[in-house]
């Protein structure tokens, strides 16, 4: 009975959702490999220096971008002396620049970052804008929770009534005599759905963070702390005597303060920092040494801007556990956070889901077949039965 009833919840959730699921796991596949792609695209702006050519100075590239339609607000710079330095103004405007001329690159065609983005867009809220999209926002969160319980329960279903290894076979990998379309189904939505299970549902929970904020309140609380208000930075411990500014001090030339950035980790692959203000103190660095999906490989860096001093180091694993597992929850749904083979299993299962999508609605739509087919039997014979009566 509890089988039975849980059977038609995983039913009745899979019709409702499933286009929506469907919606998402395409575009989940599509965006697999998103970073990699537009660093791709980026590499038409990297040049090789000519011999003892040296690089200019931070503060010459950033007054040569400077204009009244773009100011800059931070620096990327590169660990490989071909890349440009990206000068960024808020999220959206970037400037690239070869570090050796100061020469600004032509952006090339927006088309391929629009493309990623209306795909984004259609994987979180269907692409609509404005009042809408909050409408769509909540379709997709109720959507993803029922392709939660999908998963759990089709976990407990999958399991066979009667353990025998002609039953367990059928659902673990392909079976040749499943030559009927409703055997076909019935064999591939058990098997993909073995196979995908574990690493689905770790998309899909984590994407609940995402949707609501109970349950990214929860990531923290499982973390054993209390979770952080909106807005709310992390509380940093910084050293007090490194915040003194000596009298008549000048600042440090960024270039001098970069270095001392790069000197903290030797295997460092990005480093952003923010361009101080007029009358700031401090300047603060992030240090990539992973392929910038990997939160674990990113830490944090704050310098006195007059003498260079370590405010504060702020590597990935200082932070409590529950920043920690927040920052994780980012790029465990991407899989970035496992580098290119956790990518490559996340778009694989997103494409299984698609096919349990697919098989599924093909055996919902058979049992509703065989229905109709029952009830029209029934009327028929009741039909018969009273004209017989008459």
């Amino acid at each position: 009975m509890i089988r039975k009833g849980i059977f038609w919840l995983h039913l009745i959730c899979g019709i409702a959702a499933g286009v929506v699921i469907l919606i998402m796991s395409v575009t989940g596949v599509i965006l697999t490999y998103e970073r990699q792609i537009l660093a791709w695209e980026d590499r038409a702006y990297f040049a090789e220096p000519a011999l003892g050519q040296s690089k200019l100075s931070i503060e010459t590239l950033v007054e040569g971008a400077t204009s009244a339609d773009f100011t800059p607000e931070s620096v990327i710079v590169s660990s490989d002396p071909r890349a440009p330095v990206t000068l960024r103004q808020g999220r959206s405007q970037s400037v690239y620049l070869n570090p050796y001329t100061g020469e600004e690159y032509t952006p090339h065609s927006p088309a391929l970052d629009d493309f990623f983005s209306a795909v984004t867009a259609w994987h979180r809220w269907f692409n609509v804008s404005g009042e809408e999209r909050a409408n769509a926002r909540a379709i997709t969160g109720a959507a993803n929770l029922m392709f939660l319980f999908l998963i759990i329960s089709g976990i407990y279903l999958w399991l066979p009534a009667v353990y025998r290894w002609s039953t367990m076979r059928l659902r673990l990998w392909f079976h040749p005599n499943a030559r009927s379309g409703q055997a076909r189904d019935f064999n591939w939505h058990h098997v993909f759905g073995f196979w995908a299970a574990i690493p689905l549902a770790v998309i899909v929970a984590t994407a609940t963070v995402f949707n609501y904020s109970w349950a990214n309140n929860l990531v923290y609380r499982l973390a054993g702390e209390e979770p952080p208000q909106r807005g709310q930075s992390a509380p940093v411990e910084q050293d007090v005597e490194a915040l003194v500014v000596p009298a008549q001090a000048e600042r440090m030339a960024l270039d001098a303060l970069l270095l001392r950035a790069q000197e903290q980790l030797a295997d460092w692959q990005t480093i952003s920092l923010n361009l101080p203000g007029t009358d700031a103190a401090q300047v603060d660095f992030s240090i990539d040494e992973g392929n910038g999906g990997q939160p674990q490989r990113r830490h944090a860096l704050q310098l006195n801007a007059y003498t260079g001093a370590t405010i504060a180091w702020i590597p990935f694993n200082s932070q409590s556990a529950g920043r920690q597992a927040r920052s994780w929850v980012r790029f465990l749904h991407t899989g970035e956070a496992l580098g290119f083979f956790g990518q490559t299993i996340a778009g694989l299962v997103s494409f299984l889901s698609v096919l349990m999508v697919w098989t599924g609605f093909a055996l919902a739509l058979r049992r509703f077949s065989r229905w109709v087919q029952r009830l029209r039997r029934n009327r028929s014979r009741e039909s018969d039965f009273a004209s017989v009566s008459d």
